[in-house]
């Protein structure tokens, strides 16, 4: 069977089918089925700062384009999916040639694995795919967008009918279809691919949330530095705000000083393009209080601690962080679950430049901390410090920060792994418990007392970095856990945010992770 491009086009069927292509919407390709009385009530807002497009780019950065058709699958072929466990069962009530043909092909009904069945005019009839009811459910319909030829393909009854598989295969199948290729040829992103037909009912309506939230994190990730800086951060924060009625606002460059977001400003004062602190509001203000600070540093090199070139060709993915909060916000807000959220994204450059900050310098705080610099390529502690302190005053009932934090971490623990550290067992437990029950997962790490000496400094305050070449994760988080006080319940969450290589619905490139669990713990503790 021929290979077809990484995407897919799916239809919704509702009160008839409607389907179109969506050029860029977090980069998975589909339709949403729009009521027009059902709209999100917009705010005033002020106006996103443009995108700089450069001559790399073709055009603007849409993030929620869509092109609706009203036109319907003629001819679809049938995709059946069996448990793994009953192929067997299964195969002993199919027809002789569809028996023998199964077993010329070597099939075993391996989960995650497909086969096409022909009919009798010679076209296919089927696909069959084998699957597993687990957490990873998703992951066994993630490679049929590739691997499916041009065509029209609908889900049987038998996934459809049940919301619990009928939600991981959906989502399975929009995260297969996500790719990254704005900055390709036109021919790839026209080519013809396969076109899946899906109930609309409340499973697909989750599955797409989710979906679109991902692509949000994966797409501000993959964007490269020269067309994703601060401002263009906060263009992307505005946008989404604009989608859902939420106020946006920012502090920039000397305005951050004059604010007392000093740790920030100092940071990100060594590039040409402005920090900012960016700050999304959303909800009503008397429920419950959710927030979300994110490491927003759109490339590091390091500062003056200057990276090696290696180590900084994935540096456009140091702000996957903000990624991750900004994905989790839109599903949090298309879900119109009742929180007052607020979004903190610290966005800076940490560049080389004669007004770049410098090892050995003291710097200010928003606390009123003064940290001493001992390394300028731990600047994203730094920038967090601010925006946790902000964050902190408010006493939220959860407090998540996501940040891109620590080699150690990923040393520890790999990249598909992320680190999480927390000062409320309740909140940690619920997003480890989420985590392993969506294949999201995350694994508790300590906020170890006996380390907290290790940043001490004798010049202020405390240091940015240890002495010591060991336990860096948690002496980064204990960092933090200094700006977090106030907060009752805070966890950390430090990411890769990046797949190093392709897997069915997990292409190289930028990657959310920890967000699907932590959405699923504020919808079940806040959800309606």
């Amino acid at each position: 069977m021929s290979q077809s491009p990484s995407t897919s086009r799916i239809i919704f069927p509702d009160a008839g089918f409607s389907f179109g292509r969506l050029p860029i919407d977090g980069g998975i390709r589909k339709i949403e089925v729009i009521s027009r009385n059902n709209r999100p009530k917009q705010t005033a807002c002020s106006r996103a700062p443009p995108l700089s497009p450069t001559r790399h780019h073709k055009g603007s950065i849409k993030l929620f384009d869509h092109i609706i058709s009203s036109e319907k699958p003629s001819n679809p072929v049938r995709i059946t999916a069996v448990q793994e466990s009953d192929f067997k069962k299964w195969l002993g009530k199919q027809s002789d040639a569809h028996q023998a043909w199964i077993a010329s092909s070597g099939y075993d009904g391996k989960r995650g694995t497909h086969l096409a069945l022909a009919g009798d005019a010679g076209t296919y009839q089927t696909i069959v795919i084998s699957y597993v009811d687990d957490a990873k459910t998703q992951w066994d319909f993630a490679g049929l967008p590739t691997a499916l030829p041009a065509g029209e393909y609908i889900l049987t009854d038998d996934v459809t009918k049940n919301d619990a598989i009928c939600e991981k295969a959906v989502l399975g199948l929009y995260l297969g279809g996500y790719r990254f290729d704005r900055y390709r040829k036109s021919e790839a992103s026209t080519a013809k691919r396969a076109l899946f037909a899906i109930p609309s009912n409340d499973a697909t309506k989750r599955a797409e949330n989710i979906a679109r939230g991902i692509g949000l994190a994966r797409d501000l990730i993959n964007i490269p530095a020269n067309d994703m800086g601060p401002e263009e951060l906060e263009a992307a924060a505005r946008r989404l705000g604009e989608e859902f009625g939420a106020k946006v606002t920012s502090i920039i460059g000397e305005d951050l000083n004059k604010r007392n977001f000093p740790a920030i400003y100092t940071v990100g004062k060594g590039s040409d393009r402005a920090p900012r602190l960016i700050d999304l509001h959303w909800g009503d203000e008397n429920a419950p209080k959710v927030t979300l600070v994110g490491k927003g540093v759109c490339f590091d090199t390091g500062g003056y601690d200057l990276k090696p070139s290696s180590n900084m060709l994935l540096m456009k993915k140091d702000l996957g962080g903000s990624a991750q909060v900004l994905g989790l916000a839109r599903m949090i807000m298309a879900s119109g679950l009742p929180v007052r959220l607020r979004v903190l994204i610290p966005a800076v450059e940490n560049m080389v430049s004669g007004k770049a900050y410098r090892p050995s310098d003291i710097l200010q705080t928003r606390k009123g901390i003064t940290v001493e610099v001992g390394n300028t390529d731990a600047e994203g502690r730094l920038v967090l410090s601010d925006a946790l302190t902000e964050a902190a005053a408010e006493d939220p009932e959860i407090l998540l920060d996501f940040a891109t934090l620590t080699g150690a971490a990923r040393v520890a623990l790999g990249l598909g792994l992320p680190a999480l550290f927390s000062n409320n067992d309740d909140l940690a437990n619920g997003l480890l418990e989420n985590g392993l029950a969506l294949n999201d997962p995350m694994w508790r790490l300590p906020l170890w007392d006996d380390y907290r000496p290790m940043l001490d400094s004798k010049a202020a305050d405390m240091n940015n970095i240890s002495g010591s070449p060991y336990g860096g994760a948690i002496i980064a988080a204990l960092f933090l856990d200094r700006f977090a006080e106030g907060a009752k319940a805070w966890a950390h969450i430090d990411l890769m945010a990046w797949n190093p290589s392709a897997r069915p619905g997990r292409p190289e490139g930028g990657e959310a992770q920890g967000i699907r669990a932590a959405f699923k713990l504020i919808a079940d503790r806040y959800g309606k």
